[in-house]
Parts: structure tokens; sequence; C-alpha cells
């Protein structure tokens, strides 16, 4: 059985004993899990969706949902702009109508340009360097709780089993992302479940995918509640750091959550399992 404040201060204690190269590890793992993979995706969903209307433009918004509700297509693109441009009252406004279809075909080139993006250049980065990135950084943290890691650590996944890792971590987000469709919480629930992935395979990356994901399942039993609790205990931290511009999360909070994340691996895998006894240590 494990507690929130052993957990905490087991971290506090050891990343403060290694403290410049956590802060580090710990800066590179918030950029690539909020700033390159996040912040991309959120770009995009803004380029997509964000507000694309100004003062000086003919058309609002609202003046375009009134004129959707007029339009019945008969196939030519003629019909389309006059029934668009047509008002309740029966007048008709060309330059309206014209301005509608002009933004329906902005609207679908961004869609199109973004997907394009997306899967062109976000996805396969997140796939081939973002993912391993994270399991190195992992498992410096996890390493830091028994020695002084090293900052080489970070790129330990490609040198060690890198198409497994990759694998591995991909039908790890594939598996949550499909949970997530029935609703927010089944995702919530599986990324718990399978939190203990990327450790496994900064330790053992010679893993099968059956095996991590078994074993991750076995470690978060009866645990995913209790590990959501810790997530949350540093919301306080969160909100400082907001109030610092980030400027406490670089120094304190980032290294301290992610050291603490690394005891709760450590204490679970502290389990006596078939599977862990299998695998060979790789340092």
């Amino acid at each position: 059985m494990w507690t929130r404040r052993e957990l905490k201060e087991k971290a506090k204690q050891r990343f403060q004993m290694n403290y410049w190269k956590c802060i580090l590890a710990a800066l590179v793992l918030s950029l690539i899990g909020g700033g390159i993979g996040v912040g991309a995706r959120r770009g995009i969903y803004e380029g997509v969706f964000g507000d694309s209307s100004t003062e000086e433009e003919d058309i609002s918004m609202e003046d375009s949902a009134e004129y959707f509700d007029y339009v019945y297509l008969d196939g030519t693109i003629s019909s389309l702009v006059e029934d668009i441009g047509t008002t309740p009252n029966g007048e008709y406004n060309e330059g309206k109508a014209i301005a509608v279809v002009f933004f329906i075909v902005i609207f679908f080139m961004i869609v199109c340009i973004a997907l394009v993006i997306f899967i062109l250049i976000v996805l396969p980065l997140q796939i081939l360097l973002i993912n391993p990135l994270e399991i190195g950084i992992r498992r410096f943290f996890a390493r830091n709780l028994r020695e002084q890691a090293n900052i080489r650590e970070i790129c330990y996944t490609f040198d060690h089993s890198y198409k497994n890792c990759v694998k591995i971590q991909f039908f790890r987000g594939w598996y949550i992302f499909l949970w997530s469709l029935l609703l927010v919480i089944p995702g919530i629930i599986k990324s718990y479940e399978y939190k203990m992935i990327p450790y496994l395979l900064g330790e053992y990356p010679d893993i099968s995918m059956e095996e991590a994901f078994a074993q991750s399942r076995s470690m978060m039993y009866g645990n995913k509640w209790r590990a959501f609790v810790l997530d949350f205990s540093f919301l306080g931290w969160y909100i400082l750091s907001g109030l610092t511009f980030g400027i406490l999360s670089i120094f304190y909070v980032g290294p301290y959550v992610y050291q603490t994340r690394a005891a709760l691996y450590q204490k679970l895998k502290a389990k006596p399992t078939e599977q862990f006894e299998r695998m060979p240590y790789q340092g």
C-alpha cells in the first residue's frame, strides 16, 4: 500500500539531489506533451474552427446561419447562390450569396489543409519522435529514484528496441482515443489503466505488447482512482504556476510532479508478478 505523502516526500528528495537535470528533463516532457503535441493539435483546431469574421466583413456569422436555412440544392452552382441569397421576405442579394459560398469554400479548404498537416507532419512527429522521447524521460525519472540519472537517458529508446517501443506507444494512444469516443470518462479510465506502459518500456524495451498492456493493467488494478487523486492533489501547484506565468512549473512543479509519478511506478512495480520475474532488466 502506498500513500501520497510517501511518494511526494521521496520525489522531492530525489529530484532536488539531481535538480538541474530533472528540470531539463521535465521541461522537455512538458514541451513535447503540451507544446508540440497538444499545441499543434490545438492550433489546427483553432485554425479550422476559430473566429474568421471581422467587423469590416459584409456578412456576419449570424447572417450566414440565416441564409443556410434557405438552401435547397438542385445540383447547380447558380441555383445554390440564388437560394442562399434569397432572404425570408423574398428579396435577393447576390453579393451576400456569393460571400456565403466563398466562406463555405474557404472553410473546407482550411479543413483539408489542417487534415493534411496533421496526417503528414503532426501524426508522424508524435509517433516517431515524441512518443520515444516520452519513454526516455519517464525512464530518466524512474532511474533518478535509485541513482543520479544522466540526461542521456532521454534518448534511450532510439538505441533500444525502437520499433517495438514505437508500436506499443502507438497502440496505447490509439486504444485510449477509441475509448474516448465513448464519451470522455472511458478514455480517462483507460489512460490511467495504461499509465505505466511508458515506464515499462523504459525499463524493458523488449517487452511484448501483450505483456506491456497486461502488466500495466495489473499494476493499476485498484489504483486508478488513487492515481487520479494523486494527480488532482497538484492542482494548487498548477494554479500557482499559472500565476507565475509557468516559471514555477519549470523550476519546481514540473520535475516534482514527474518524479512523483515515477515514484508511483516504482511502488507498484514492487508487487511480485510473473511478468517481472521473466523480464530481464536492461540498464
